[in-house]
């Protein structure tokens, strides 16, 4: 190997030689994939910067930097694969390298309390403040306050909450909480089930949209989380997803200010009337309770949609519906049975819960299942703002649940693995 001057030979990318310099200008994606192609061991835990140096060589052909990489270590999640951790770390870094785009660091908010101390965050681009102390978009979208999503930015914003320097939304949206659940989220969306997403481009920009999807989890909504990520870490434009709730998450001390604070609606008519006139997107999942029990043999067998009630929203609110197909949700907790008698007991304690049966699943733990998340083309409405009948929402209906199972069973047998 050539070791004279600037132009010493580091690598080779297929029968080129690759130089430092062109390694240093390389993004790291690149430097992942150059690395992949020689079997470079421990890449997956590698920095940009000890991607470089272990992509060199040295006389005898032995890597440079791999025994103190691989020292580093990480944490390894049974049933992932190094490549699979690797891709998860690119793409979070592409992420935060497109989200920055959103907001001018370089100039702070001109907002200050009223004691006069200033805010202290990053201003949104073409906008002289903030997201927090902005024009109120950042209801809809999902900007992260101080361009990234990383712990360095928790400060910041715990200082926010802290001085209770804004508002939260009409819904019970706080954009700090939201942030710092969609930066902690984001490891079981990248890293965890490191889904996979289509048709993203289908999910309107700007205005209202109903997003109706396939339900499962038997144990916890996984889905509506991420199908809320899938389109803040994907779209161009990163857009909150404001998810209609069973009523059990909105009764449970704690966890139903959480609920609200993240984004997500409470399960009534008005609210997601007025979410929608508001130009939010809102997400439904109508299998409602029977679709998140069902057992395992009767996994991404889509049921009926409940009475339409959601076509007629989209259509009395003009507002497109985008069928969604999700796989992964129904078989990260296989559930082997139902329980009438463990939803009497739930239903002793929360009376106004609708639950009829309690499934009953084999593992604590979700299965680190591979996801797919497909965006359909928008239904639009026929007659935007009139109302539906009963028959037209019903057919309506079936219409959207024969379009997300037909979606279903492709991805099923386009599928190689469950993992």
């Amino acid at each position: 190997m050539q070791a004279d001057g600037p132009e010493r030979v580091w690598a080779q990318c297929g029968e080129h030689a690759v130089t430092r310099d062109q390694l240093t200008s390389m993004t790291k994606v690149d430097l992942m994939a150059l690395a992949r192609e020689q079997e470079l061991a421990g890449r997956s835990t590698m920095n940009k910067a000890a991607l470089i140096e272990a992509l060199g060589t040295d006389e005898s052909g032995s890597n440079t930097a791999v025994t103190e990489t691989e020292t580093a270590g990480g944490i390894t999640i049974p049933g992932i694969a190094p490549e699979d951790r690797a891709e998860a770390r690119a793409r979070r870094e592409a992420l935060n390298e497109r989200l920055a785009g959103f907001v001018d660091t370089a100039v702070h908010c001109v907002w200050t309390t009223t004691e006069g101390h200033p805010c202290g965050l990053p201003i949104v681009v073409g906008t002289s403040r903030c997201g927090l102390h902005g024009d109120g978009s950042i209801a809809d979208r999902a900007i992260p306050l101080t361009g990234k999503l990383s712990f360095s930015a928790w400060p910041s914003l715990w200082r926010h909450i802290s001085l209770a320097t804004y508002d939260i939304d009409a819904f019970g949206l706080d954009p700090v909480v939201a942030e710092m659940a969609w930066h902690v989220l984001n490891t079981l969306y990248f890293d965890y089930f490191r889904v996979e997403v289509e048709g993203v481009e289908n999910v309107p920009m700007d205005g209202g949209a109903v997003l109706v999807a396939n339900h499962g989890g038997a144990a916890l909504p996984y889905d509506a989380a991420m199908l809320s990520l899938a389109v803040m870490n994907e779209a161009r434009i990163p857009r909150r997803v404001r998810v209609i709730g069973t009523e059990i998450f909105n009764m449970l001390p704690v966890v139903s200010h959480l609920y609200r604070k993240v984004g997500a609606a409470y399960a009534a008519r008005a609210d997601a009337r007025e979410l929608l006139n508001r130009g939010h997107l809102l997400g439904v999942f109508p299998e409602g309770e029977r679709g998140f029990m069902k057992p395992v043999w009767e996994a991404y067998r889509v049921g009926r949609l409940g009475r339409g009630g959601f076509a007629e929203l989209a259509e009395e609110t003009s507002s497109p519906i985008i069928p969604v197909a999700i796989i992964g949700s129904e078989e990260v907790h296989p559930t082997v049975m139902v329980s009438k008698k463990l939803a009497r007991l739930v239903r002793m304690f929360f009376p106004d819960q609708r639950v009829e049966e309690i499934a009953i699943a084999l593992n604590p733990i979700p299965l680190p299942i591979r996801w797919s998340i497909r965006f359909l083309p928008p239904v639009m409405p026929s007659k935007p703002g009139h109302h539906l009948d009963a028959l037209d929402q019903l057919e309506r209906a079936e219409d959207v649940r024969r379009s997300i199972q037909n979606a279903l069973d492709e991805m099923l047998s386009e599928r190689r693995t469950a993992f």
